[in-house]
C-alpha cells in the first residue's frame, strides 16, 4: 500500500529537515519546497493528504497558497497544518487550517501530530 504524500513548504532549511524527517517516520512519503511560486506549480499537479504550510514564504504567500488549496476541487480532502513564527496567529485567524502551530515545534510532536492525522484520515 502506497504511502499517503506530505507536502512540506517551507523556506528555512533547518525547519524543513525536522518537518521533512518527522512526516516520513509519521508513515508520510514527503517532499519539500522552498518558495510559494513552486508551491502553487507543485499543488497544480499534485494532490497531497497533508500540507505542511508557513506563512512566510518568498515569491507567494502561505496565506495565498492556502486560498489556493481551499479554491481548488482536488484538494478538498487536503489536510493542512500551518506551522508559522508568527506568535499573534491563533486556531481561529487563519480561516482554512485544520491546524496552526507556532515555532519552534518540537520532532516528536509534529511526528505524533501527523501519525494522528494518518489515524483519522
Amino acid at each position: 500500500m502506497a504511502k499517503p504524500f506530505a507536502l512540506v513548504i517551507e523556506d528555512h532549511e533547518d525547519h524543513t529537515i525536522i518537518f521533512d524527517n518527522a512526516l516520513a517516520m509519521a508513515g508520510f512519503e514527503t517532499e519539500v519546497v522552498m518558495d510559494g511560486a513552486l508551491a502553487q506549480k507543485r499543488l497544480a499537479e499534485t494532490v497531497p493528504a497533508v500540507v505542511v504550510l508557513d506563512l512566510h514564504l518568498p515569491k507567494v504567500s502561505g496565506q495565498t497558497l492556502l486560498e489556493q488549496i481551499h479554491s481548488d476541487e482536488r484538494l478538498t480532502k487536503t489536510k493542512v497544518v500551518v506551522i508559522t513564527a508568527d506568535e499573534a496567529v491563533t486556531q481561529n485567524s487563519i480561516e482554512g487550517a485544520d491546524l496552526v502551530l507556532i515555532k519552534p515545534v518540537s520532532f516528536s510532536y509534529l511526528r505524533s501530530v501527523m501519525k494522528d492525522f494518518l489515524a483519522h484520515s
